[in-house]
């Protein structure tokens, strides 16, 4: 199977594409969790959010974006046809007027996880980083902490679908051994996105493999699944290549006890300036 990763063409089992493997096997084992993030660099968890709590999530942002114009009318909403002239769209903010969402995002479920998984009480940024990708959109390579590494380095990213992403919608993609990637890490990974007017590190996946090793890997995904990672693991998306659009939220999770990027905490996240 061919998919579109960032803007390169690859073949799913092929030398540069393969699956990403889930946990859920350890889901009860915090221990052999921390060991597997340490060493993987994530942890791909099958049904961790509650399904039916994201699909009303789904639900919420979709009839939002219904007002906006930015549905095709004749067709169902939970279809998330994208109306003519439409592109993507980032809802980024506090997203208080969805309180669907943010019941998955800042529940006590995914707390008391993080409670577990850090081992000290944990917090949530009050942004969210909601996203609807149209056709022809995908999201460059990068490192997190270019984006939000003013606070502790030791801060989370858990990417959430809202609702079910195969190829063809194109979910996320990570680059194995990424987080090991020292040389990388110092020039690319030291830079701050609003200090240095700096971006995504590439569109082209295969520029980071060939020169710094390691492989890149994606799934297919259903709502409900989650994919958490570190600061410091290589990321994009698959291109979506349908005309509905990809909804999906980036949310972060650290210790309370450890410094937070104020650029994203606060009751008004002051955000890139």
């Amino acid at each position: 199977m061919l998919v579109t990763v960032g803007n390169r063409v690859l073949e799913l089992g092929g030398p540069h594409l393969t699956e990403l493997r889930d946990s859920n096997d350890i889901l009860h084992d915090i221990a052999a969790l921390r060991d597997r993030i340490s060493e993987d660099g994530y942890l791909l968890l099958r049904g961790f959010h509650d399904r039916e709590q994201v699909l009303k999530a789904r639900h919420g942002v979709l009839e939002k974006m219904h007002k906006m114009g930015k549905l095709d009318r004749d067709t169902l909403l939970e279809e998330g046809v994208m109306a003519d002239g439409s592109k993507t769209l980032f809802m980024g903010g506090t997203n208080e007027d969805l309180p669907e969402l943010l019941n998955v995002l800042n529940g006590d479920h995914i707390m008391r996880f993080f409670d577990r998984l850090l081992g000290e009480q944990s917090l949530t940024y009050h942004y969210k980083w909601l996203r609807a990708v149209g056709k022809g959109d995908y999201t460059g390579a990068h490192y997190d902490i270019v984006y939000m590494g003013r606070g502790t380095h030791n801060l989370y990213t858990v990417w959430s679908p809202l609702g079910d992403i195969d190829y063809a919608m194109g979910g996320l993609a990570i680059c194995l051994d990424s987080h090991r990637f020292e040389d990388l890490k110092r020039s690319y990974g030291s830079k701050d996105s609003d200090r240095d007017g700096i971006g995504h590190y590439t569109d082209d996946p295969l520029v980071i493999t060939n020169k710094y090793g390691g492989k890149w890997a994606t799934t297919e995904f259903k709502a409900g699944d989650v994919l958490i990672f570190g600061m410091f693991l290589m990321h994009c998306s698959l291109e979506n290549t349908t005309n509905q659009y990809r909804l999906s939220v980036d949310t972060r999770y650290q210790s309370s006890l450890e410094k937070v990027d104020e650029r994203w905490s606060g009751k008004k996240p002051r955000g890139h300036h």
